[in-house]
């Protein structure tokens, strides 16, 4: 092999060696989460605006409007919770679940829930996972800039594969830790979702079963509300991703599954 190729592949290793750095995430501690930070752990901003669209419905602040859109149905009450606010300002007019996310007063709320999460250990900071990434995405065309510069073949394309092979699998790597999804299995096993709607009279708890479990939740406690504001969707459900790294809307470009060492 081209001995300017292991200039190249030691670059690489560098960039490899950075990420992980990047990836890991501080010790857990055993915070008490509220529901919609469970959501978010579970499915995303979208599953952490569904929780506080329901939340602000108890109270009559909500309802669904036309062609699966939400609407403002009043004032948000006296929550103080900053996502449910931020998520009834952005209700100037009727929106679908999708385009509320987006919201900027949403958004900001959303980011600083990932911020208290990471704070936790349950969640990777946003900005280190974007690094990490953008350095990931650096490996194969470092690789691929050394094959050509010095012509290397057989043997060193071999070797060359390696490199790009950990950056893939670190790609892989979700925004939530294991810890966070040790903690939604504990809390699915210790609150299994009734068979009956009537079986829960808090509002608190109906909050929590829709946080752990998603649309076999908001079918069975808000069915009306659900289906006609477009609470429903692949990722709504239980298992929608994030937790397992393949959310859509919090981390675009990347679908793999599966979890990496805290």
């Amino acid at each position: 092999m081209p001995t300017g190729m292991w200039w190249f592949l030691a670059a690489s290793a560098a960039q490899l060696g950075c990420a992980a750095v990047l990836l890991r995430a501080r010790s857990p501690e055993r915070p008490e989460l509220a529901p919609q930070e469970l959501a978010l752990l579970r499915g995303g901003s979208r599953a952490a605006v569904v929780v506080a669209l329901v939340a602000l419905h108890q109270r009559g602040a909500v309802a669904a409007g036309r062609r699966g859109t939400i609407r403002a149905n009043g004032g948000a009450g006296r929550t103080r919770d900053p996502l449910q606010l931020g998520v009834h300002r952005s209700l100037q007019r009727a929106l679908t679940l999708r385009l509320l996310a987006g919201r900027p007063k949403a958004r900001q709320a959303l980011d600083a829930l990932r911020t208290e999460l990471a704070l936790t250990g349950l969640l990777r900071p946003p900005g280190r996972l974007r690094a990490a990434r953008t350095l990931l995405a650096c490996v194969p065309l470092t690789v691929g800039a050394g094959l050509l510069a010095t012509g290397a073949s057989g043997g060193a394309l071999a070797l060359a594969g390696v490199p790009v092979l950990a950056a893939a699998a670190l790609l892989c790597v979700p925004p939530t830790t294991r810890a966070a999804h040790r903690l939604l299995t504990t809390l699915r096993a210790r609150h299994p979702l009734p068979a009956h709607r009537h079986l829960v009279t808090d509002p608190r708890d109906v909050l929590l079963y829709i946080a752990l479990y998603g649309d076999p939740a908001l079918t069975l406690f808000v069915p009306h509300f659900s289906r006609d504001g477009g609470l429903l969707g692949r990722h709504g459900s239980a298992e929608d991703g994030y937790a397992a790294g393949r959310s859509v809307s919090d981390s675009p470009g990347f679908g793999c599954s599966g979890a990496a060492p805290d």
